[in-house]
């Protein structure tokens, strides 16, 4: 398969850029260290083999085996209320003396009140809350929930997309590095074209006509039988959807009687500005999926929040996990939530969100490899592509890799887009020192 197709979700580490940067970078101790890592663990992209070894992370921040400090505009979006949240940190030592762990026959006061705390800050009827270890095992309860209300199966969710790398979530995420050459996937999976207007193949020419809006009506309708919509909110690359967009599609599953799940996990609890991202879009989904900065940045955690009608299961098993209310799980969920609502993080977001954005787009005007600066609070991307409108992945990878020599790091999406998502308690001064990096990057490049 052309590698070209591979490039989606994250940066691969098969190319030479990579060796290229193994070999000027990395010392002795930590080429030992990434052997021993090779030897055991299972090699697939995406990780291993890896590109660093991490020793310490704090804040905005996070440190190699060698002493480097890199701002971290990756942190595969856990690190919401920064890494080490000393707030995150002391509410998990104090659970851990009171009840570490919570036999699934049980309930426990920390995930009451985590489910409690999360009804009151969903809208409209979203009173009903499953907690799992991770976001591809609650894509999965929704799936399951949205047969078990509709009494169908049939799905349509976006090409390119992700939604975890189970089987399920594969069947309905779109991207090849995930699904080719894997073997049959779940029955009744359609997908149509994502809102990116940018790359539009009814050739929107940068702004979106909602056809792909119109679409999705359309298969709704030939279909008949569709039991959910489901889609990430914001694409994580990220497209970011017009607000009529969402308005459309919301309408068009009403009418069709299909349920509309939002995927929210990457950028739920304010990455956007807005502790959920569709509430930029004046509209309320049957079942919204959040995760990865739940759990404080430490623990793997997810919940399911869903319509007070969708509770229609409980003669069968829908999620049933062994850490379904894990305490200590719970009480950093509930930490790093009471800190992003005294600190006030959201409006931060928005604020220095718009600076980034700014910032972004006065190098737009210096290089013309950028052709597009896009983003949602502090979730952020930059499209680069060469003189004939194709996708830059080679000069991608090189700035990536010249980012990280001087201390910024962060990750490609769709091989050519630098996907920017820092800590949301990033300052003005640490935000000046990423969008120069990123210049002398262009810079030495284009140079």
């Amino acid at each position: 398969m052309d590698k070209k197709n591979l490039r989606s979700e994250g940066d691969i580490n098969i190319t030479d850029h990579r060796i290229g940067y193994w070999n000027a970078n990395i010392d002795k101790s930590t080429a030992e260290l990434l052997e021993m890592d090779n030897q055991f663990f299972l090699h697939q992209s995406l990780s291993t083999p890896c590109l660093n070894v991490m020793e310490s992370c704090k804040g905005s921040s996070i440190v190699d085996m060698q002493g480097r400090s890199y701002l971290d505009f990756h942190g595969n979006n856990v690190h919401q209320v920064g890494f080490s949240n000393p707030a995150v940190i002391k509410a998990i030592t104090d659970q851990m003396e009171k009840l570490s762990f919570c036999t699934r026959r049980y309930t426990n006061k920390p995930a009451i009140d985590l489910a409690r705390k999360l009804v009151e800050l969903a809208p409209d009827d979203l009173n009903r809350v499953l907690f799992a270890p991770g976001g591809s095992l609650a894509i999965g309860m929704a799936l399951k929930l949205a047969r078990a209300k509709t009494g169908r199966f049939k799905t349509i969710s976006m090409w390119d997309s992700f939604h975890g790398a189970s089987l399920d979530a594969i069947s309905i995420g779109g991207e090849a590095i995930f699904r080719s050459e894997i073997g049959p996937l779940l029955p009744g999976t359609e997908h149509v074209p994502p809102p990116d207007a940018q790359n539009c193949p009814w050739d929107c020419a940068g702004e979106c006509k909602l056809k792909c809006a119109d679409y999705i009506d359309y298969v709704l309708e030939k279909e008949g039988d569709v039991a959910a919509v489901i889609a990430e909110t914001v694409r994580s690359t990220p497209f970011i959807p017009p607000k009529e967009y969402w308005q459309k599609v919301r309408k068009a599953c009403d009418r069709h009687g299909a349920l509309l799940i939002l995927d929210e996990i990457p950028h739920c609890l304010g990455r956007t500005g807005k502790m959920f991202t569709f509430e930029h879009y004046g509209i309320v989904p049957d079942m919204v999926v959040i995760g990865k900065g739940l759990g404080g940045g430490i623990f793997p955690f997810a919940a399911l929040i869903a319509r007070e009608e969708l509770n229609v299961m409980k003669e069968k098993a829908l999620g049933h996990y062994t850490h379904e209310k894990n305490p200590v799980a719970c009480a950093a969920s509930l930490a790093a939530i009471q800190f992003l609502e005294n600190e006030k993080i959201p409006d931060h977001v928005i604020k220095i969100g718009e600076y980034a954005i700014s910032g972004l787009n006065k190098l737009k005007q210096k290089y013309n490899l950028i052709k597009d600066v896009r983003g949602i609070g502090l979730l952020i991307g930059v499209e680069l592509a060469d003189i004939n409108g194709e996708k830059a992945l080679d000069q991608a990878e090189k700035i990536m890799y010249l980012a990280l020599e001087r201390g910024l790091n962060f990750k490609l999406t769709m091989g050519n887009i630098l996907t920017l998502t820092p800590a949301l308690t990033i300052n003005y001064r640490e935000m000046d020192q990423a969008l120069n990096i990123l210049d002398s990057c262009f810079k030495d490049l284009t140079e």
